[in-house]
């Protein structure tokens, strides 16, 4: 068998070797953010272990940022770049293992199914394609990577643009949570499609600012959770600043310039199996009027999708304790609108497991077009 060989020097790649010495006892760390303690991602490349069985042991997982999140989780892996599958995997409180045969000389394995910067920019240019949308260029990342707004509307419809809502949907603010531009992928994929009904009616309501990623310094680089220069974006929110967090002040900038009648911003959970919503109930602001449009929102999409749930999700704080450092708990009270976060899981969607592939790209693509359906429902509640 030809020697085994570890590489991650891709985009978004990351481990670190301890032990490559026997195929059955491949030793790994999960490395944590270029500039903060976050450890949960990686993404590498095993090379020459065609045919044989191998163990990878990832001997820090137990003390990793979410250890509870391995739980129930099962690697994903692939051996054509391509498509992903779930590898078994166990995890005993402190080394999680993960078992399997690779039938390619290369397999790729990572926490969920990557999203690379090049399949991003391939879907700001195919959205560009569309006589719907313009691309603003909001401004530049601490690396200097483009900020890039996708902005959509019918400009023909004979709704005038200053009465259409302004809806807002952006995505990994936390880059390894990479299910969320999958969603986003999903969503334009259904609203720039010309026999959508549903399409066709929003984009006569509505204007979109869509931000497929927040943070593509950190998806480059590999990180779970930060930016370039250790920033949780979403905890900057109240006091965004050039040299921390200069993509949340570039998208705040935009957002206080044209407004905000819905935001939608896309996340994944480390921990449980399901999709849900958070929304604004714990901010000073929160009144009967939000609370009626949540409902109306969760129980058309609940209509829309069984990949959607409301059983499970995050217990609710105090009123007016809330984290207003949080996009949606700051874009929320700021403009008095409809704000939720939306979760994924990493694991699957315990209502509707997948056992070959778990929840997957093409899963969070089918939710992210599914919530048009909501979307249309309570746009023409979102305002007196």
């Amino acid at each position: 068998m030809p020697s085994l060989h570890i590489s991650s020097q891709f985009d978004a790649g990351a481990i670190q070797v301890v032990s490559l010495a026997e195929p059955q006892d491949i030793q790994l760390n999960i490395r944590p953010d270029n500039a903060s303690e976050f450890a949960q991602w990686f993404y590498f490349c095993l090379h020459g272990a065609k045919g044989a069985p191998v163990r990878l042991r990832f001997l820090n997982a137990g003390q990793s940022a979410y250890p509870k999140g391995w739980d129930g989780y099962r690697v994903a892996y692939s051996e054509d770049h391509q498509n992903w599958l779930r590898a078994d995997t166990q995890f005993d409180g402190q080394v999680m293992t993960v078992e399997l045969t690779p039938d390619s000389d290369s397999v790729y394995l990572a926490y969920f199914e990557p999203y690379s910067q090049e399949r991003h920019l391939d879907l700001l240019g195919s959205a560009g394609n569309s006589e719907h949308v313009t691309q603003e260029h909001l401004g530049s990342t601490v690396d200097g990577r483009d900020m890039s707004l996708v902005k959509i509307t019918d400009a023909t419809s004979a709704t005038p643009l200053a009465h259409k809502r302004k809806v807002w949907l952006i995505a990994r603010q936390h880059p390894g949570e990479t299910m969320a531009e999958w969603f986003v992928e999903g969503f334009l994929e259904r609203l720039l499609d010309d026999a959508d009904p549903v399409a066709r009616v929003l984009l006569n309501q509505c204007v979109f600012y869509v931000v497929p990623n927040m943070n593509p310094d950190g998806a480059v680089r590999g990180n779970l959770r930060t930016n370039a220069v250790g920033a949780n974006l979403n905890r900057e929110w109240a006091t965004p600043s050039l040299e921390k967090s200069p993509e949340v002040f570039w998208v705040r900038q935009k957002m206080l310039e044209v407004g905000v009648d819905l935001s939608l911003d896309a996340h994944g959970d480390e921990g449980l199996p399901y999709n849900f919503v958070a929304g604004t109930e714990d901010t000073p602001g929160y009144s009967p009027r939000i609370a009626a449009l949540e409902e109306a929102f969760k129980v058309n999409w609940l209509a829309a999708s069984p990949d959607f749930q409301t059983t499970h999700g995050y217990p609710r704080g105090k009123h007016g304790e809330a984290n207003m450092t949080l996009a949606t708990n700051w874009i929320g009270h700021q403009f008095d609108c409809l704000a939720f976060t939306i979760e994924m899981p990493f694991k699957d969607n315990a209502n509707l497991p997948d056992p070959l592939v778990g929840w997957n790209g093409e899963r969070s693509k089918r939710l992210g077009g599914s919530v048009l359906h909501p979307v249309l429902a309570v746009v023409g509640l979102l305002r007196d």
